[in-house]
């Protein structure tokens, strides 16, 4: 895509229908002239260099990808009118798209039915995902990982629940019987599972959970802001297929949320929530005399706590998937990339005399350390902090980011290292853009020096 050609094109399809409706003066007191314009741009671009190059491979660090250019296109396009998605009334064209989207969503999940919508971010997705707990299951509090995102804890203060956090195994999933142990108080009324989490990209056992679940009337809300779209790869053949078992599970959870800014290539902030039961739309239900007044259907500000939202983030979804649909041959190839990247990374280290594995990655996430001698927890901890610090600064720069994992997670894993401290920072790269797939010997090669040095 020549992105520069499709925005012209963009301003042109706006002025078009803007000029449909007659002309008009703008007001004076809105006029500003590109020389003083200029200026302020060359600094404002200027300030923008102060950035991370989060759009290249040598950069896997945070969760941080360029946005499509046909998400850019889509964005940019419908910002020009500045629809708000909250009513119909604000705009009728994006609310559209956004419902036609969010369908997506649910199909690639496998949901017959569904009541969604897109919101700003995943946090305010798990809020209302949680919020919707509360009202069924009142007084009874919310079960999650304790690798879980520390939304939950937060959203669980916001929401005057009881948040209970529950042990991990050795791979950074759910332990199945530590939760048995706490669904059996009766002080659970859901349960959080996480399907990618932000630190290894651990897959929490969705289908082991469910019937456990079940038993003791609990809901099921899964969290697959990070990795919700390898869905995609479940069961796919290849070295970047995933297990089937919790992907295809998630169909029978109570509720989804996924972050389309993330794997979904759009840019911030995209996120959605998903429910089974459409039934529990009653719990929004509020009124607005002067909001909704246009359609008797139902507007989207009446199935979200959020309210004004911007209509072009669903423009930008809705006009990608028309591309890159939610699909195994669609943006399941995106993934697989990544996928692939990581599981030979994850070989190269294992391979590796100065780098070691701190955990197979499940994902796209790969965990690794410094190898140090004596191995010590505050050798790998120092060393660490030293690889990521010269990584950025040095002259051939890679950008990695780092994780601090606790002793009893490292005896879990590498029982041979000192404790010595409480813990230690180790690295940790995600490999979000498919362009990793080319450079992964390059950030090795480049990190094993690096861990040489420290």
């Amino acid at each position: 895509m020549d992105l520069q050609h499709w925005l012209g094109r963009a301003t042109h399809a706006i002025q078009d229908w803007a000029d449909t409706f007659g002309p008009y003066r703008p007001h004076p007191s809105l006029q500003v002239d590109d020389d003083r314009f200029g200026a302020v741009f060359e600094e404002f671009t200027a300030r923008l260099a102060d950035n991370y190059p989060f759009f290249h491979p040598h950069y896997a660090g945070q969760m941080l990808k360029p946005p499509h250019p046909a998400a850019v296109v889509g964005h940019l396009t419908a910002m020009l009118i500045n629809p708000n998605n909250h009513a119909l009334d604000g705009g009728p064209a994006t609310a559209a798209m956004e419902r036609e989207a969010v369908a997506r969503l649910a199909t690639m999940f496998g949901y017959d039915t569904h009541l969604g919508h897109l919101t700003t971010s995943g946090t305010i997705a798990n809020l209302e995902a949680l919020f919707v707990a509360r009202e069924l299951h009142p007084g009874r509090g919310v079960a999650h990982s304790a690798d879980a995102h520390y939304t939950h804890g937060r959203m669980c203060h916001v929401l005057g629940l009881t948040s209970h956090p529950v042990r991990t195994d050795d791979r950074g999933r759910m332990d199945l019987g530590a939760l048995e142990d706490v669904l059996r108080t009766g002080e659970v009324g859901t349960v959080v599972l996480t399907t990618g989490t932000t630190g290894l990209g651990a897959v929490d056992p969705v289908h082991e959970v469910l019937p456990l679940a079940e038993r003791h009337g609990v809901r099921v809300h899964v969290d697959a802001a990070y990795g919700g779209f390898f869905t995609l790869l479940a069961g796919a053949e290849g070295p970047e297929g995933l297990p089937p078992e919790p992907w295809r599970a998630i169909a029978r959870a109570d509720s989804i949320v996924v972050d389309p800014h993330k794997h979904g290539l759009q840019p911030y902030g995209c996120g959605a929530v998903l429910f089974r039961d459409p039934e529990v739309g009653r719990f929004y239900l509020h009124d607005s005399p002067y909001t909704y007044f246009t359609s008797t259907e139902l507007h989207l500000g009446e199935i979200s706590l959020e309210c004004s939202r911007a209509g072009a983030a669903a423009a930008a979804l809705w006009l990608t998937f028309q591309l890159l649909p939610p699909t195994p041959d669609g943006l399941g190839r995106v993934l697989a990339a990544g996928r692939r990247a990581a599981l030979r990374w994850a070989d190269l280290i294992e391979a590796s005399d100065a780098l070691e594995l701190y955990q197979r990655p499940e994902l796209d996430i790969v965990t690794y350390f410094p190898a140090v001698a004596p191995a010590t927890l505050t050798g790998i901890d120092a060393a660490s902090a030293r690889v990521l610090a010269d990584g950025m600064t040095g002259p051939d720069p890679v950008f990695v980011s780092t994780l601090r994992a606790d002793r009893d997670s490292f005896a879990a894993r590498h029982s041979g290292i000192v404790a010595d401290a409480d813990g230690a920072r180790i690295l940790r790269s995600v490999l979000m853009k498919p362009e990793s797939e080319d450079h992964v010997e390059h950030l090795h090669n480049r990190l094993e020096r690096l861990a040489g040095c420290a």
